[in-house]
C-alpha cells in the first residue's frame, strides 16, 4: 500500500502514535491390549521426552486405557510394561490441539523376549484441523541460513505460504502473526514493523507453526502463530555450547550457552551477538550503507517444588541496529539513515496438576518493544526522527480438563498497553521549519475463551468453542468469535480429512493525531480516521495422506477480512503508518510433502503455495487520501506461486550435505495488476562432526549470485533486490564446566 504526497504524509505519519510444559498443551491417550484384543489392566505406561529428562507415568484402567495431559509440542517415547508381556515402545509427535490415540497390542514374553520398537514417529499433527508444522533444532542446524541471528528461514523453508518481503515475514499474504514462548502469547499491537524474530533461533528446542484454523485459546492474529518451545536445562549436566560464525561481508555471529539441572531445579542461559556489512535487503544490486549489528540473551529457569507444581521463568532481550541501505543516488547525496530495534520480555508460569486429568497454568507477563528511525544529518529536504516504545503487562490463564473422550479448555488472556511515540521533522532547506511532537496513549484488551475437543471414537474428532474479546484504545470494540472444526480418518487407508470454520478479531494499533499535526492534516486535504480492529472469517478443508512413512498434506483456505490491517512507510524509512483497508480476500492452496530417511541417509521435503491476496474499497482507518475502489485489486503482498524443495544427505565419516531451491512467481509490480518476473534461488550447505564435541558447517546462500528485483514496496531503503551470495563457516563446540 502506498500513500501519495510523501512530504505531507511525512509531516503527519510518524506522529500517529501507535496508539508448560506450558507450550501448546496437548494430550496423548491410548489403549493397551493383549494378543486376543482384551484390555491389559494395571500396565505401567511411561511417556518420556526425546530432548530432555521430562517424563510422566500412568497405569492403565480396567479398559486398558491411559491418558497424559499438559504436554508441550515435541517428540516423545511412550513405553508399556506389564507382567508376562514384552515391553513395547512407540515414538509419537505431539502438536497443539492434537489428542493422538495410540494402540498397543502386547506380545507374550514366551513368544518373544526382545523389546518391540516402532522406530518412526507417529505423525499425529494430522489429528487436528489446524495445519501445523513442527520443526526441531536438528532441522534448524541443517537448513541453509536458518541458524543465523534474526533469520526467518526456519519458517520460510518449512511453512507453506510463508515468505520474506520488504524485510518482514508474511504468511498467507498477511504480516499479522503471533509469537508464543512456552505457551504464552507475546502481545504486540504494532505488528509488522520489526525485522527478524523476537527470539534467537539457537535457543529453540522446537518451533511449531500454525497457519489458520486456530483453537479458541489463540488466534487474534490470523495469518500465522509461531509457538516456541525453548531449550531448558532438563537433561543437561553442566553442559555448554559455543558457536562461532565468520563469512563474507565481514559477518560474525557468535553464541554461547550454559545448562544444568538437579532433581527440582534446571536452568539454561545464553548470550549471542552479530555484525555484518549486509544487514537489510538493498534497493539495488550494490550493497551500500548496509551494516547491521546486535546483541541479545535468554534465560530459562524451572523449579519443581512438588509433583503437582512447577514454576517456569523465561526472560529475553534483543538490541539490533541497522543502517538503512542506499542506492547509488542516495549514497552520493549523503543520505545516512539508520534504525534501531529493542525487544524484551519476562514470563513467569505456574503449572499446577490436580490429579491425572486436570492442569492449570497461570502466566503473568511483561513485554517491551521499541524502535527508532534516525534520519541522516544531510537528508534532503527533510530530516526525520521517530522514536516509539510500547509496554505491555498482563496474564494468560488456561485450565485444561481431560477425560477419555473430551479435552475441555477455558481461560483468560488480557493485558494493559502504554505506547509513547515521538516524531521530529526538520527541514534542511528552511531553517524555520522544525516540527516535533510526543504522544502517549493507553489501551487494554481482555479475552475469555472456552472450547472442547470431543473424540467419540479413534477415527473422528470434533473441535469447537467461542472466544469473547473486548478492546479499548482510541475506540472501544468487542467481538464474539465462534470456531468449529473436525477430523475424519478413513478406515484402512488412514487418510485424514480435516475442515474448519471460524471468526477472528484482531485488535488495532493505538493511534491518534493531535496538536499542530491535526491542523496540518486538515489543511492539506487529508482525512484522519480512527483505526478499528480487523474482523476475519475463515474456512479451510484438506486431507493428509500417509504412505509408507511419506506424508502428503494439502488444504484449501479462504479468508475474508473487514478493516484489513496494513501499513505504509514514510518514504524509504521504517516509520510505518498503520492503515485499514475496507475489505480483503485471501484464498489459496497449500501443499507439503515429507519423506522418511531413504536408505537411512537421504531425506526430502517440499512445500508449495498458490494464492491470491486482494483488497477492495478505500482506507477506513488512518491517514487517507486513498480513493474508493469498487473492484478487487492486488495488495503488494501478493505472489501467486511459492515453492521450496529441500534435501538432506548423510555421508560417511559423520559428514552430511543439505540444500534448498526456492522459487517465487513474482510479487505485485507497483500497484498491479502486473507482477514482477519469477525468480529462483539455490542455497547449499554441508558439515562434519569431529568426535562428540566438535562440528563444522558451511552455508552458501544464493550460490549462483543471481541479481534481480524482488519487490518495489517503499519500505526500509525503497525497492528490494534479492540478497547477494553469502558464504560462511560455523564452528560448534560442546563442553562441560
Amino acid at each position: 500500500m502506498r500513500i501519495k504526497h510523501a512530504v505531507c504524509c511525512a509531516a503527519l505519519i510518524a506522529i500517529v502514535a501507535t496508539s508448560v510444559g506450558a507450550t501448546f498443551l496437548s494430550e496423548v491417550r491410548g489403549v493397551v491390549l493383549d494378543p486376543n484384543g482384551s484390555p491389559v489392566k494395571a500396565a505401567q505406561v511411561t511417556l518420556h521426552s526425546k530432548t530432555s529428562d521430562y517424563s510422566l507415568t500412568d497405569k492403565t484402567n480396567d479398559d486398558g486405557a491411559f491418558l497424559f495431559i499438559g504436554l508441550a509440542s515435541g517428540e516423545y517415547v511412550v513405553s508399556v510394561e506389564a507382567v508376562g508381556f514384552v515391553k513395547a515402545e512407540k515414538l509419537v509427535r505431539v502438536v497443539s490441539g492434537s489428542s493422538p490415540e495410540i494402540h498397543f497390542q502386547l506380545e507374550i514374553t514366551a513368544l518373544k523376549e526382545t523389546v518391540r520398537v516402532t522406530p518412526a514417529p507417529e505423525e499425529v499433527g494430522a489429528e487436528t484441523p489446524t495445519p501445523t508444522t513442527l520443526i526441531s533444532k536438528e532441522q534448524i542446524k541443517t537448513t541453509p541460513g536458518a541458524a543465523r541471528s534474526g533469520s526467518v528461514r526456519v519458517i520460510t523453508s518449512y511453512v507453506p505460504g510463508s515468505y520474506l518481503i520488504h524485510n518482514i515475514l508474511h504468511v498467507h499474504g498477511g504480516h499479522q502473526v503471533t509469537w508464543l514462548v512456552d505457551g504464552v502469547p507475546i502481545p504486540n499491537t504494532n505488528t509488522g514493523v520489526d525485522v527478524g524474530t523476537p527470539f534467537y533461533i539457537n535457543d529453540i528446542d522446537y518451533l511449531e507453526a500454525q497457519r489458520g484454523s486456530y483453537s479458541v485459546e489463540y488466534g487474534d492474529r490470523t495469518y500465522g502463530i509461531f509457538g516456541i518451545v525453548p531449550r531448558t536445562g532438563l537433561g543437561s549436566s553442566k553442559e555448554g555450547e559455543l558457536a562461532l560464525i565468520y563469512g563474507n561481508f565481514n559477518l560474525t555471529d557468535n553464541f554461547i550457552s550454559f545448562a544444568d539441572h538437579t532433581k527440582r531445579f534446571a536452568y539454561y542461559t545464553s548470550l549471542h551477538g552479530f555484525r555484518t556489512d549486509y544487514g537489510l535487503a538493498t534497493p539495488g544490486p550494490e550493497v551500500l550503507h548496509d551494516k547491521g549489528s546486535g546483541v541479545g540473551g535468554f534465560a530459562s529457569l524451572i523449579f519443581g517444588p512438588s509433583q503437582a507444581n512447577q514454576f517456569r521463568f523465561n526472560a529475553s532481550f534483543e538490541r539490533d541496529n541497522y543502517q538503512v541501505p542506499n542506492d547509488r543516488d542516495a549514497q552520493d547525496a549523503g543520505v545516512r539513515d539508520s534504525v534501531r530495534q529493542r525487544d524484551g520480555f519476562l514470563f513467569l508460569t505456574w503449572v499446577h496438576t490436580a490429579g491425572p486429568h486436570f492442569v492449570l497454568t497461570v502466566s503473568p507477563f511483561y513485554h517491551f518493544t521499541g524502535g527508532q528511525f534516525l534520519g541522516g544529518p544531510e537528508d534532503k529536504p527533510l530530516v526525520q526522527h521517530h522514536d516509539r516504545s510500547s509496554h505491555y503487562g498482563g496474564v494468560h490463564l488456561v485450565a485444561t480438563a481431560a477425560t477419555s473422550r473430551h479435552s475441555l479448555k477455558m481461560g483468560f488472556y488480557g493485558y494493559f498497553e502504554r505506547d509513547t511515540n515521538f516524531f521530529g521533522l526538520r527541514s534542511t532547506d528552511d531553517t524555520g521549519f522544525n516540527l516535533s511532537q510526543r504522544v502517549k496513549t493507553d489501551g487494554n484488551m481482555e479475552a475469555f475463551f472456552v472450547g472442547d475437543q470431543y473424540r467419540p471414537n479413534d477415527w473422528l474428532s470434533i473441535m469447537g468453542g467461542v472466544r469473547l474479546t473486548y478492546f479499548k484504545g482510541a475506540i472501544a470494540e468487542h467481538a464474539v468469535d465462534p470456531r468449529i472444526g473436525g477430523t475424519l480418518r478413513l478406515p484402512r487407508l488412514n487418510w485424514v480429512l480435516h475442515g474448519f470454520y471460524g471468526r477472528y478479531y484482531q485488535e488495532p494499533p493505538l493511534s491518534t493525531v493531535s496538536g499542530p499535526l491535526l491542523g496540518l492534516a486538515e489543511t492539506s486535504g487529508f482525512a484522519v480516521l480512527p483505526l478499528r480492529g480487523e474482523r476475519d472469517e475463515e474456512h479451510q478443508f484438506g486431507i493428509t495422506i500417509p504412505y509408507k512413512k511419506w506424508w502428503f498434506d494439502t488444504e484449501y483456505y479462504h479468508t475474508r477480512a473487514k478493516n484489513f490491517l496494513d501499513h505504509s512507510a514514510l518514504g524509504t524509512s521504517n516509520i510505518f503508518f498503520p492503515v485499514t483497508i475496507e475489505r480483503a480476500r485471501i484464498r489459496g492452496v497449500d501443499v507439503s510433502l515429507t519423506s522418511p530417511r531413504l536408505a537411512g541417509r537421504f531425506r526430502f521435503s517440499l512445500i508449495y503455495a498458490h494464492m491470491r491476496v486482494e483488497g477492495q474499497g478505500g482506507i477506513t482507518g488512518g491517514l487517507t487520501d486513498f480513493d474508493f475502489s469498487p473492484s478487487l485489486f492486488f495488495l503488494d503482498h501478493d505472489q501467486r506461486n511459492t515453492l521450496t524443495a529441500g534435501s538432506f544427505l548423510s555421508l560417511p565419516w559423520d559428514s552430511y550435505l543439505f540444500g534448498e531451491f526456492h522459487y517465487g512467481s513474482g510479487f505485485t509490480n507497483d500497484e498491479g495488476p502486473a507482477h514482477l518476473p519469477g525468480h529462483g534461488r539455490l542455497d547449499l550447505g554441508g558439515g562434519k562432526k569431529f568426535g562428540k564435541n566438535w562440528s563444522v558447517t558451511i552455508n552458501a546462500l544464493n550460490v549462483t549470485n543471481g541479481s534481480y528485483l524482488l519487490d518495489n514496496s517503499p519500505l526500509l531503503g525503497g525497492t528490494h533486490w534479492v540478497e547477494p551470495r553469502q558464504v560462511w563457516a560455523e564452528l560448534r563446540y560442546h563442553f562441560h564446566y
